[in-house]
């Protein structure tokens, strides 16, 4: 799903007095402009908004209810890394801010969709995060929540507060933001974004409309890339490695780094097809101490594990992992029911890895487990 970008540049927002910087906010050392701050774009944008590939049923939904004045107070945008739950909640934001929506869908062209595009409109609050492991904690709750109750000031009459990415948010958070979600403010809107529904409290999902981001079709990725300006070949290699994944296929074209992970992970797939206990110790050894890094290679060399278990029983199933080749490969060195075996012990790394466990020795255990596995 690819993302909406304006084309004018931040200096089209007017700051406070002689262009001054604007005030921040600073939390957890990430350092984020408070709204009132900034004064909103006032001149009239061109629509900007590119197109919205896939997820109809879901796009359809958001506008009647924008449309019946049914709009959920409370949301949560649920779906793996790419598949578009920034851009979702971005969306779903400038259906509540549009000056003149069209049948419930933001017109793109209005200051109201304009500023929420650019991140400039005052009634729009990011909550930042904190820590090593990048939650929101409950400073940053209960600072959100102060901002919530001073109304706004628009023509929509909406207040709309942002958490992307709430994998690693402290329950004790979530329960200072459960109380704010079971009452809001009549004019208060809370838009959530996460990998899994269990990322939240049962209590904070009880309370919430829950929305699946899928990825796309193959060939909906490949005109999404093509026309944010990739060359039909870098789509191509893109796809084959991310299928619709728009936002990964994106980075896998712009980020070398991205790139180098994507050959770790079939380097690691090959020592395990070769059985060789000292490459894959020292392949592991090599993703070093960014967790981003390790559990964006975990995730693939799982997806890879799993192909290999599908093609066991289904030559022309439809994969997910990064290469086809290997995963036939792996499929025929290894049985479904070590596949399964591989994906737990590659489960409990990831789980390892987000309790801020030493990351050469949760990699460590993880080579041992699968040498024994294989």
């Amino acid at each position: 799903m690819n993302d909406m970008q304006g084309t004018a540049s931040p200096t089209s927002c007017a700051l406070h007095k002689n262009n001054m910087k604007p005030t921040v906010w600073t939390h957890g050392g990430r350092t984020v402009r408070r709204a009132e701050d900034i004064r909103p774009c006032t001149q009239q944008k061109e629509n900007n908004m590119k197109n919205i590939y896939g997820n109809e049923y879901l796009l359809s939904t958001m506008a009647n209810m924008i449309k019946n004045d049914k709009a959920a107070q409370s949301v949560i945008f649920c779906g793996e890394k790419g598949s578009g739950k920034r851009l979702m909640a971005k969306y779903y934001t400038m259906s509540l801010m549009c000056e003149s929506p069209v049948d419930g869908r933001p017109c793109g062209k209005c200051n109201a969709c304009h500023n929420v595009d650019m991140g400039y409109h005052p009634d729009v609050i990011y909550a930042p995060t904190s820590g090593k492991l990048g939650g929101y904690s409950v400073e940053t709750a209960r600072a959100v929540i102060n901002q919530a109750y001073i109304k706004p000031n628009n023509s929509s009459g909406r207040k709309v507060c942002i958490f992307t990415d709430c994998k690693n948010t402290d329950p004790r958070t979530q329960n200072v933001l459960l109380k704010l979600i079971e009452e809001p403010p009549e004019y208060a809107y809370f838009i959530f974004t996460c990998n899994s529904r269990t990322d939240f409290l049962p209590t904070i999902i009880s309370r919430c409309v829950c929305f699946g981001v899928s990825t796309v079709t193959d060939e909906e990725a490949k005109k999404a890339l093509i026309e944010d300006d990739c060359t039909p070949e870098e789509a191509e290699s893109a796809v084959r490695c991310f299928h619709g994944n728009i936002g990964m296929c994106g980075d896998y074209i712009r980020n070398e780094e991205l790139r180098k992970q994507v050959d770790l992970t079939k380097g690691l797939a090959d020592s395990i097809i070769r059985k060789d206990e000292y490459s894959l110790n020292a392949q592991l050894f090599a993703l070093g101490s960014s967790r981003n890094d390790v559990k964006n290679v975990m995730t693939m060399l799982d997806k890879l594990v799993r192909d290999a278990a599908v093609l066991g029983r289904d030559n022309s199933a439809e994969l997910i992992g990064c290469s086809r080749e290997t995963a036939e490969s792996l499929s025929g060195r290894i049985t479904p029911y070590q596949a399964v075996r591989i994906h737990n012990k590659i489960e409990l790394a990831n789980k390892a890895v987000d309790c801020n466990v030493t990351i050469p020795l949760a990699m460590a255990a993880l080579a041992a487990e699968i040498t024994e596995i294989i």
